[in-house]
């Protein structure tokens, strides 16, 4: 599996340009963009997202399985980044996992994702975040469904599904 090294932001972050896919809202390709990353105090955030959605995406904790209305959607749609609105993934390659979590073989784009090392348990795990604002999604295992293999088990509070 291969990891694309993303940080947390900071201050500096403010100035750093991301190129991103951009799609419409009903999933289609607009093509590359290049966006500042966004940026934003802890206390923004906190009045932005409600309570779920930041300690989610913001802070790294994980939904309860099974609460949730998105692992069992079968609507066509696009599913964006709470935080920022950056594309992540298409109804399309979403499964159903038997996890609880929403699950997707495939990002809409393999650049609007970044990953890193999670060592916070006693396995090692891929953090999945969003490229545009660092925005802790979930994980990404290797055994998921043809034809990639992968599961991105995504957080819920981290996701806004538009159709």
């Amino acid at each position: 599996m291969v990891l694309s090294q993303v940080g947390r932001s900071s201050g500096d972050a403010k100035n750093i340009d991301v190129t991103l896919i951009e799609f419409d809202d009903s999933g289609r390709k607009l093509g590359p963009a290049v966006r500042k990353k966004v940026v934003r105090s802890d206390g923004d955030w906190r009045r932005q997202l409600t309570t779920a959605q930041y300690w989610s995406a913001r802070r790294g904790s994980t939904d309860t399985p099974f609460t949730g209305s998105y692992y069992h959607l079968e609507t066509a749609g696009l599913f964006r980044c709470v935080c920022c609105g950056n594309a992540l993934f298409s109804s399309s390659t979403k499964f159903d996992s038997g996890t609880g979590w929403p699950s997707f073989n495939a990002p809409v784009a393999a650049g609007n994702i970044g990953t890193r090392a999670d060592n916070s348990l006693s396995i090692e795990r891929v953090e999945v975040l969003c490229q545009l604002c660092d925005a802790h999604l979930g994980h990404v295992f290797d055994d998921g469904p043809p034809p990639t293999g992968l599961r991105y088990c995504i957080n819920e509070s981290a996701l806004r599904f538009v159709q």
